[in-house]
C-alpha cells in the first residue's frame, strides 16, 4: 500500500513528508536532517565504524520512508570508505512520483535518491562502491530473517500513532536481529519503552537529542562484540 503524503521544508530547509493517514512527519519539522544526523549518524553509524573497524557494517532500518536515513548512512560510507549493507523494510512506501519532489539530493549534492525509490524490493542495489541497498515491503512483524545486523534504526511514527511497534515482542525480535555489541538507535525516550527495551535484554543509554528534543535512546546488545 502506497503512502498518502505531502511534503514540507522544515526549519533546516531539508524537507519531510507527512503522513496524511496518521497526520503525523516522518521526520522533526525542526529540521529533518539535524534529527537524523544526530539520532542515527552520530548515535548509530559513527559509533559503529568505531566499534566494528574491520567489519563490513550490516545496518536495518524500521521505517524506510523518504529514504533520508539511508541516504546519510551512502553518503558517510562513501567518505570513510567503509563497506555498508543496508537493509530497510517499510509497509506504506511513498510513491515513486512523490520521492521525485524530495529536495536532498539538492541540499547534499548526491544523487542516490532516484536509485533508493527506484530500485526493485528484495534485490540488492549498489548506490556507491561501498553502500548495498536491500528495500522490503511489509510489516516489521511479519518479517522473518536469518540476517544480523551491527545497527539498527528503529524509525517507526511515534508510539501514539504506531502503539503496536513499541511493544515488548517488537524490541524482542529486534534483539534477536542484533550480533552482539551491536546498536539500536532511535528518537523516542519514553520511560515505557525503555522498559520495554531492557526486558528484551538491551542495555539503554539516554542521550541528548537533536535540536527540541531533549532525549533519545541508544539500546545495546550485551555481549562480545562480532567481527
Amino acid at each position: 500500500m502506497k503512502a498518502d503524503i505531502h511534503l514540507m521544508v522544515t526549519a533546516d530547509g531539508s524537507h519531510t513528508a507527512v503522513n496524511e493517514a496518521f497526520d503525523k512527519p516522518y521526520h522533526s519539522i525542526h529540521g529533518a536532517y539535524q534529527e537524523s544526523q544526530r539520532v542515527y549518524i552520530e548515535l548509530g553509524l559513527l559509533p559503529a565504524f568505531e566499534k566494528f573497524p574491520d567489519s563490513q557494517l550490516h545496518i536495518f532500518e524500521m521505517g524506510f520512508g523518504t529514504g533520508l536515513n539511508a541516504l546519510l548512512t551512502a553518503r558517510e560510507a562513501q567518505a570513510n570508505q567503509r563497506p555498508v549493507v543496508y537493509t530497510a523494510i517499510d509497509a506504506y512506501p511513498m510513491s515513486i512520483e512523490q520521492a521525485r519532489q524530495l529536495n536532498y539530493d539538492e541540499f547534499f549534492g548526491t544523487a542516490y535518491l532516484p536509485v533508493l525509490h527506484e530500485s526493485p524490493w528484495h534485490e540488492p542495489t549498489a548506490l556507491n562502491p561501498y553502500f548495498t541497498f536491500i528495500k522490503t515491503e511489509g510489516k516489521l512483524q511479519d518479517l522473518q530473517t536469518t540476517d544480523r545486523f551491527h545497527v539498527i534504526y528503529f524509525d517507526a511514527f511515534a508510539p501514539s500513532t504506531q502503539p503496536e511497534l513499541w511493544e515488548p515482542e517488537i524490541f524482542s525480535q529486534l534483539a534477536q536481529f542484533l550480533l552482539p555489541g551491536g546498536m539500536l538507535t532511535t528518537y523516542c525516550s519514553k520511560s515505557y519503552v525503555q522498559r520495554n527495551m531492557r526486558a528484551a535484554g538491551l542495555t539503554v543509554e539516554k542521550h541528548n537529542g537533536p535540536l527540541h528534543k531533549r532525549d533519545i535512546l541508544r539500546a545495546v546488545k550485551p555481549g562480545e562484540k562480532v567481527f
